[in-house]
């Protein structure tokens, strides 16, 4: 990777304590369209498009993460992982410009085995309202301790994001700046310090005890082609035969993320989540539930439900998050009930939570 003595003059504004890295640095691998640097906003930058720059010897687990950066009037997601263990496991962060000013301007997400969730986490302390324009550079800071951490933008000292739990486990690893969009983002002045002496100014009040009615225990199968279920209305044992189990439980908030499991790959799209409700009498019971990004309900093996949580489906603004949006009524008989979910992704989370009104 071969950059021009301009870039040597791009020295970033922190503390001695950091690790300062120019992007002319051999520690940078590059992963798909060279970068190259050039003058924007009257500075010296580096252009990055369709491609991504990893600091494979970065050994950040916590500490704080700085650098600048300008972006295009465009529909696309620079991002930065980091913690990042491989390619497909890391946790991120990232930025939505064309969604400036609205509640999903920017995000954080966990991916494991390649899948974002951003579906299935969002809201307060996973994604927030903040403008970012276009015709000037924008300072960005993050602030990794434990569980927990915190994006300042510019020299403010309230964080425009808190993200109130990391998901993944906290390890050591590496950081990356992605852009794997052809519209350009530009990067100057990269430091980080990895440390443990670092503070979050705001303390996440612990989540309330979840309900009662929600699922948190579940069995989930081993991947399979959601076209295995075409107009099936009836499972039988030799539709699941060659099935592997492992247990998943919902997490704080109900969510039971499948990405944790495993990945998708072609004609393994689909999973079943099982569990077993016991009645001491026949009675009829609500469900409520979400899912991303389709799902098909059965109880007692019998097919009750059908439905699409697509990103787009409900409207043009509708990113597929997921919710308590469905509801099913299930007929249960006296004794086991084996209700099955079979959950199909697309992109941005695969998962579902559900509770028993």
């Amino acid at each position: 990777m071969r950059f021009s003595l301009l870039l040597l003059m791009i020295l970033p504004y922190v503390a001695d304590a950091q690790t300062i890295i120019p992007f002319n640095s051999p520690r940078w691998k590059v992963k798909g369209k060279t970068p190259y640097e050039e003058l924007h906003l009257g500075k010296p930058a580096l252009r990055l498009q369709e491609g991504s720059l990893l600091l494979e010897d970065a050994n950040f687990k916590n500490g704080i993460i700085e650098f600048d950066i300008a972006l295009a009037a465009d529909r696309y997601f620079p991002a930065i992982a980091f913690r990042m263990q491989d390619e497909k496991n890391y946790e991120q962060y990232y930025v939505r410009p064309h969604q400036s000013g609205n509640p999903d301007a920017m995000q954080y997400t966990p991916v494991y085995n390649e899948l974002p969730s951003w579906q299935l986490y969002h809201g307060p302390g996973y994604s927030n309202a903040a403008l970012l324009p276009v015709d000037r550079w924008i300072h960005i800071k993050l602030v990794i301790w434990g569980s927990q951490g915190e994006v300042y933008f510019d020299q403010d000292t309230t964080p425009v994001l808190f993200i109130r739990r990391l998901k993944r486990e906290a390890a050591s690893g590496m950081i990356e700046l992605n852009n794997m969009a052809p519209a350009p983002v530009w990067y100057r002045n990269f430091a980080y310090i990895a440390t443990d002496d670092v503070a979050i100014k705001r303390k996440a009040t612990p989540p309330p005890p979840l309900p009662a009615s929600v699922l948190t225990s579940w069995e989930v199968s081993s991947p399979f082609d959601e076209a295995l279920l075409k107009d099936k209305v009836q499972l039988t044992a030799t539709d699941t035969a060659t099935l592997t189990w492992k247990g998943l439980k919902a997490d704080e908030q109900g969510i039971v993320d499948f990405s944790v499991l495993s990945g998708t790959a072609p004609k393994k799209n689909t999973v079943f989540a099982r569990v077993v409700i016991h009645a001491n009498a026949p009675g009829v019971k609500k469900l409520t539930f979400g899912f991303s990004d389709r799902a098909k309900v059965y109880l007692n093996k019998q097919l009750l439900y059908e439905g699409t949580d697509n990103f787009l489906s409900r409207d043009y603004r509708f990113l597929g998050t997921i919710g308590y949006f469905d509801a099913v009524y299930l007929h249960l008989q006296k004794g086991p009930n084996e209700l099955w979910i079979a959950v199909s992704e697309n992109f941005g989370g695969w998962g579902i939570k559900a509770r028993l009104e």
